[in-house]
């Protein structure tokens, strides 16, 4: 309000349209006179009715860059007044309140786009959102990107300059907004290979679809550097007839396939991706799915919930599948026929912990230590999100110690089982990811003074000790039990790095 604008623009998606509609409100009742105008993909469908409905007076439909660009000229040539505007791809309001559109704009040339970064600009250790395509392949039911037909690309050398010029800029993360980066696979092997002759720490990360990786890709992706590549691949389930439902024939064999050929190489961090509340898939059925996918040992599972959005067919199918979802943004799924409320509920539990204790990464060898003891690893992620519950851990914050501690309580209180092993791995596994030179009071530390000072001796008299060293005791032989899962009591010294 203090810069008094004749026009304030949003760009609209499923994640703060509420706030959008909230502020818009606000600021005609500040100025009436302040025109707004909305555009991006939440308000691209039924654009005449959300334009009706709400306190807007233009609309950018779809791709925006071209008819920003039209729209912004033809304010300029012909004032702020509400003349009836004729721009392709705007919807506007005239002086009768009545809706204007001004035709379908075609898709537009990728190349003619801005790189919209420059020399005075500091990216370091930023994330960057790179797009190299527009259009997807496929035809998903719950996805946008079905809507549009085609895929469109940069031309290679272009994306190459501007990856090269993020590199340089030592971004921490480029992460391409492309549906399926390797939809052509001439072009997917062209960048890569560009990518790993970078001399560069940035990682690149990519959404891929693994059932049409082919062998020279894989061959490729075998000699890229260990971290400088992320893939992300959308199972969303591995019940075949699920995924037939929403367009996707596929079979999870292919893609586990593909997943494994690529992890024989060591060297690409993947991340699988499973949605609740697809049509067909029960409690039981998402159960097998995620047993599935963790089977396969990527290094994050990320669960998402089903979104019934915008202009996708998957609303217009709700009715048919007894889907119940949000009528407030983001339109997530409540229930359908063939899974609850409350079983989506149990389920955002579970995602809740996958994403603390299997996602960081920091604690892989308490849960490799305590899964055992389960049917499967769904049945331990679901019986620790339960006991998260009932002891109130979603509703509060705990900290990052606690987090630790809760294995203990679990193993005694839920399992039934002694603490003296599993400490020690507790043990290792806090002292590898926190860097403290201190134990919480949970942990039992096994120290003796003398046989520490003896052993700072010995490692100053060799010129190899360390003021950030820390010197740890356990009772058990824990180096062979990390490499080779044996249990050994042996009483030995470790040193941490603080």
């Amino acid at each position: 309000m203090e810069e008094k604008p004749d026009m304030i623009g949003f760009s609209c998606y499923i994640w703060n349209g509420e706030y959008v509609d909230k502020l818009s409100t606000l600021i005609k009742r500040v100025d009436e006179s302040i025109q707004i105008f909305y555009g991006g993909p939440e308000v691209s469908f039924n654009c005449e009715e959300v334009l009706l409905n709400s306190e807007g007076d233009f609309l950018i439909e779809g791709e925006g860059e071209e008819s920003f660009k039209e729209f912004l000229k033809w304010k300029l040539e012909n004032g702020f007044d509400r003349k009836d505007l004729k721009v392709k791809g705007i919807y506007s309001k005239n002086d009768k309140n009545e809706i204007v559109y001004g035709g379908k704009r075609e898709a537009i040339d990728m190349n003619s786009l801005v790189f919209p970064y420059n020399e005075n600009e500091d990216l370091s250790n930023k994330i960057i959102y790179y797009e190299a395509s527009r259009g997807c392949p496929f035809n998903c039911k719950y996805c946008l990107s079905s809507t549009i037909r085609g895929v469109r690309f940069l031309e290679p050398d272009r994306v190459k300059r501007e990856l090269k010029f993020l590199s340089d800029k030592k971004v921490k993360i480029v992460k391409f907004v492309d549906r399926t980066f390797n939809a052509d696979a001439k072009f997917a092997m062209e960048i890569w290979e560009y990518l790993m002759s970078l001399d560069t720490e940035t990682v690149f990360h990519f959404e891929i679809t693994a059932d049409i990786v082919t062998e020279e890709e894989i061959e490729l992706l075998k000699k890229a550097p260990k971290g400088r590549f992320q893939f992300e691949v959308g199972v969303q389930s591995t019940n075949n007839e699920v995924l037939r439902n929403v367009n996707r024939y596929i079979e999870f064999k292919d893609i586990k396939e593909i997943v494994m050929r690529i992890e024989e190489g060591k060297n690409i961090n993947q991340h699988l991706d499973l949605i609740v509340g697809l049509p067909g898939e029960n409690f039981e059925s998402f159960r097998n799915s995620f047993n599935d996918v963790y089977s396969i040992g990527p290094e994050k599972l990320q669960i998402g919930f089903l979104k019934l959005l915008k202009g996708s067919s998957m609303r217009e199918e709700a009715e048919k599948w007894g889907m119940s979802y949000s009528p407030y943004h983001p339109y997530e799924i409540l229930k359908t026929k063939d899974i609850s409320f409350e079983e989506i509920s149990k389920l955002k539990r579970v995602d809740s912990v996958v994403d603390k204790y299997h996602n960081t990464g920091k604690f892989n060898e308490i849960v490799e230590f305590m899964i055992g003891d389960f049917d499967t690893p769904f049945d331990f992620y679901y019986s620790l999100s339960e006991y998260f519950y009932k002891k109130g851990y979603f509703s509060r914050s705990i900290s990052a110690s606690e987090y630790y501690k809760v294995f203990l309580d679990f193993n005694e209180e839920i399992l039934k089982k002694e603490n003296n092993v599993l400490e020690e791995v507790v043990k290792f596994e806090y002292l590898k990811f926190n860097k403290k030179s201190w134990l919480p009071p949970f942990l039992t530390r096994l120290n003796v003074k003398e046989e520490e000072q003896a052993i700072k001796e010995k490692l100053r008299a060799e010129n190899k000790f360390d003021k950030k060293m820390h010197l740890e005791k356990f009772s058990i032989d824990i180096e062979r039990y990390i490499n080779k899962k044996e249990i050994v009591f042996k009483e030995k010294y470790y040193i941490f790095i603080v």
